[in-house]
């Protein structure tokens, strides 16, 4: 508990305007409560996910909250006292506040660590879709691994879809091998999400390869978010990738596989996106 409540006292600490700010705890009878900033609209899976209309989120306010994504996990990873690596990045945990920017939250699976120092292995925490491939293998949490998972997230923003979607058609059940073959035809756009009447093409194809450019299966191939944020504010231009490479995170989950699990937690009582491997 110690141990926890120092962290607590840290992520107090933090500053930035794109993060959930902790304002404060309470600690009695073994419990432990966190208070934060109240967040007006809720999360952004609300808005991708939701049947109601007047929730679609806009093409401009989606690119915003990206870049609002991307500039607190720099902050994280570089620019704060010790690297904060969050380990749990998805649409559900960034938060919307009243003018509709994005706000990362839900810091439960985070570690704090000195910089140059290496992390042990630990046990595999995150959420189906969103781990890479290395976790798997050697349960090292890294700063790659957080960009996987914001790699993950620029897809499910772009394309209005969940990184594993038991209910999409066949080829479509895992996103990034989804969006590798269409980037492999040239056809990138066709991924982007339905629900959006206007979009910057351009600027789709952009952050579509970024995301898949996040999702190589090798670490070193991916980009810090340093390098990130330069991409999203144009100052420098997304690499070409190879296709071949990207989209790997999860090669050995079939759609078989997908739905038994889906089923499993279905009579649970809680959803797929609910599943986070401890």
């Amino acid at each position: 508990m110690k141990q926890y409540v120092a962290e607590i006292a840290s992520m107090g600490r933090l500053r930035h305007k794109n993060l959930v700010q902790l304002l404060g705890y309470c600690r009695r009878k073994g419990e432990l409560l966190l208070v934060y900033d109240y967040m007006p609209n809720g999360s952004l899976d609300d808005y991708l996910f939701s049947r109601n209309k007047l929730k679609d989120l806009p093409w401009s306010q989606r690119v915003n909250v990206i870049k609002g994504v991307a500039s607190a996990l720099l902050y994280l990873h570089e620019d704060w006292e010790q690297v904060v690596l969050h380990r749990d990045i998805k649409a559900s945990n960034i938060l919307l506040d009243g003018d509709l920017n994005g706000r990362l939250g839900d810091f439960g699976l985070a570690r704090f660590h000195d910089r140059g120092v290496n992390l042990e292995a630990t046990r595999v925490v995150g959420t189906i879709g969103y781990m890479a491939p290395e976790l798997t293998t050697m349960g090292v949490t890294t700063t790659w691994t957080d960009v996987y998972a914001f790699g993950a997230f620029i897809l499910e923003v772009v394309c209005g879809r969940r990184p594993v979607d038991p209910d999409a058609p066949r080829e479509q059940v895992i996103l990034v091998k989804w969006v590798a073959s269409c980037g492999k035809r040239d056809a990138l756009t066709d991924t982007v999400d339905s629900k959006l009447i206007e979009y910057e093409s351009e600027e789709a194809k952009m952050l579509l390869k970024l995301g898949m450019l996040c999702s190589q299966n090798n670490p070193e191939n991916r980009p810090s978010m340093r390098q990130i944020v330069q991409y999203l504010e144009g100052n420098v231009t997304v690499p070409n990738i190879s296709f071949d490479t990207a989209g790997l995170g999860i090669p050995n989950i079939s759609h078989e596989t997908v739905t038994h699990m889906t089923t499993t937690s279905s009579s649970a009582n809680f959803s797929f996106e609910d599943v986070t491997v401890l």
